[in-house]
C-alpha cells in the first residue's frame, strides 16, 4: 500500500506538470497560427516564420554520430537497460547535441539560421541495439571507442543497450519560427540589405522553434499536446488525488 501512495503522489505531480505545460503549448499554437509564413526575400526584422530547404553555410557540414552522414544539426542518446531487484528500466548513459549555422532557402532567396537555443523537434533517423550475442554496428563501435565507452560488461558479455540519433541533413525541408535580426557574419555596408544581412535566431521574443514537419503538421501536433495536457493531465490529477485521499482514509481507519 505504501508503494501505491508513492506512485499516486508521483502521478499527481506529473499530472500537475502536464496540465500547466499545456498552457505553454496553447500559447505556441496560437502564436504560430497568428504569424503568416514569409517568403525569404520579404522577411522583416522581428518574429518571422519561414519554410524551405536546408543549405550548408559556407559549405560546412558536421557528421552524424552513428552513421557519419553529412548534417548541420545532430543529437544522440545512448541508453543501457538495467535491472535492480524487481525493477528494470532504460538509463541514459550519454547524450549530446551538435550544430552549426545553416541557410534556409526557398524560391525567393536564402536566410541564415543559427539553431542555438531553439526548440528542435525532428523525427528520429536511426536506432540501433546491442545485447547478448549481438554487437552494435561498426560505426557505433567507432563512436564508442572515441568516447571512451564500451558495450561489453563482465566476462565480455554485451550489455543491453540502444543507440538513437536524429539529424538535419542538407536538402531537408524545415519549418523555422524565430527572430530575424542582424547577421553577425556579414560586415555592415558590404551588402545592399535584404535577407543576406539577416539571421534568424532566438531573440527577445524568446520563441524559437525548428521542425522537419510543415506548419499544418506542427499545428496538429501542438493541438494534440494541448488536448493531452489539459484533459490527460486533469484526469491524472483527479485519479491520483482520489487515490491519495482513499489511502489516507484507509490508513486512518486501519489505525482506528
Amino acid at each position: 500500500m505504501d508503494n501505491l501512495l508513492v506512485y499516486s503522489l508521483i502521478g499527481l505531480g506529473f499530472g500537475v506538470f502536464l496540465f500547466f505545460r499545456a498552457f505553454g503549448w496553447l500559447k505556441s499554437k496560437r502564436l504560430i497560427e497568428n504569424i503568416p509564413t514569409s517568403k525569404i526575400r520579404s522577411i522583416a526584422m522581428g518574429l518571422v516564420e519561414v519554410y524551405g530547404k536546408v543549405v550548408p553555410f559556407r559549405g560546412e557540414v558536421l557528421k552524424s554520430p552513428f552513421t557519419v552522414r553529412d548534417c548541420v544539426y545532430s543529437r544522440f542518446s545512448i541508453e543501457e537497460y538495467r535491472s535492480s531487484g524487481k525493477h528494470s528500466r532504460w538509463v541514459t548513459v550519454r547524450k549530446g547535441v551538435d550544430f552549426i549555422p545553416f541557410y534556409i532557402e526557398d524560391e525567393t532567396g536564402s536566410v541564415l539560421v543559427d539553431p542555438k537555443g531553439a526548440g528542435v523537434e525532428i523525427l528520429r533517423d536511426n536506432e540501433f541495439k546491442s545485447g547478448f550475442m549481438k554487437d552494435p554496428p561498426e560505426d557505433v563501435k567507432r563512436f564508442l571507442r572515441r568516447s571512451g565507452m564500451d558495450f561489453e560488461g563482465f566476462f565480455s558479455v554485451n550489455k543491453t543497450m540502444r543507440y538513437r540519433e536524429s539529424f538535419i541533413e542538407p536538402g531537408d525541408m524545415l519549418y523555422v519560427m524565430g527572430t530575424a535580426g542582424d547577421n553577425p557574419f556579414v560586415e555592415e555596408g558590404t551588402v545592399e540589405g535584404g535577407a543576406q544581412d539577416i539571421m534568424i535566431g532566438r531573440g527577445k521574443e524568446r520563441f524559437f522553434y525548428i521542425s522537419d514537419r510543415p506548419e499544418k503538421r506542427v499545428l496538429g501536433l501542438l493541438r494534440w499536446k494541448v488536448i493531452g495536457g489539459f484533459f490527460g493531465g486533469g484526469l491524472l490529477i483527479l485519479l491520483c488525488l482520489w487515490l491519495v485521499l482513499f489511502y489516507s482514509h484507509f490508513w486512518s481507519f486501519a489505525k482506528f
